[in-house]
């Protein structure tokens, strides 16, 4: 991919301004919005749901990725969809019947991603990457924003775009967790398609040029 795409982290937007920092996203570069859904129980925290998303879903074009940091993603799946996702990922780590679930988002006409906490290994999902559209590499532990970038979670980046030509697979690479401007450069030679900043992208840190 010659182009990376810039996903911007609504978790770190000003809730009072969505609609504005909508705008301010697509004016800046965004190719996607990433949605991070949070349940208290698969993280600590509690973001936001349904609702919101459904509201936002009118005012932008841009795609909503949405990140599901939730157990038991799959009794959730539909209402995320009806809501307006377009792409739907959820955690290794909280899914059972991955299989199954992959193909529900598919026959529901979504696309599909997967997303791995720093200790989860790629090697897990050798399996899996056949049936995913995305793979989203947590770079820190999820949970909580501004946290910083932990280096050794790059490699599994270079790992998963090896695996990627030498199996002839078509999944995006996603780098999620703590990008800056001050370790942008090492995000993106480490091979990933698509990049997911948040506060740093909201507070014009970034100096994000694709």
């Amino acid at each position: 991919m010659e182009k990376r795409i810039l996903a911007p982290s609504l978790l770190s937007a000003d809730f009072a301004n969505l609609r504005d920092e909508l705008i301010f996203c697509k004016d800046n570069g965004a190719g996607f919005i990433h949605i991070d859904v949070m349940d208290g129980h698969f993280v600590p925290q509690i973001s936001y749901g349904q609702p919101v998303i459904k509201s936002i879903r009118q005012l932008t074009d841009l795609p909503f990725d949405v990140h599901l940091m939730v157990e038991r993603p799959e009794e959730m799946v539909d209402s995320f969809i009806s809501s307006g996702a377009d792409w739907i990922t959820f955690h290794y780590e909280s899914a059972v019947h991955i299989d199954r679930l992959c193909n529900h988002i598919h026959n529901a006409g979504k696309k599909c991603g997967i997303s791995i906490v720093p200790s989860t290994p790629v090697s897990c999902l050798e399996q899996i990457l056949p049936l995913v559209d995305l793979v989203l590499v947590m770079t820190v532990n999820p949970g909580f924003g501004g946290q910083k970038l932990i280096p050794y979670c790059l490699e599994k980046v270079r790992c998963l775009q090896k695996i990627k030509k030498e199996k002839n697979l078509d999944y995006l690479v996603s780098v999620d967790g703590g990008v800056c401007g001050e370790n942008l450069s090492d995000v993106l030679d480490s091979g990933c398609d698509i990049v997911v900043s948040g506060s740093a992208f909201f507070n014009g840190k970034l100096n994000w040029r694709g």
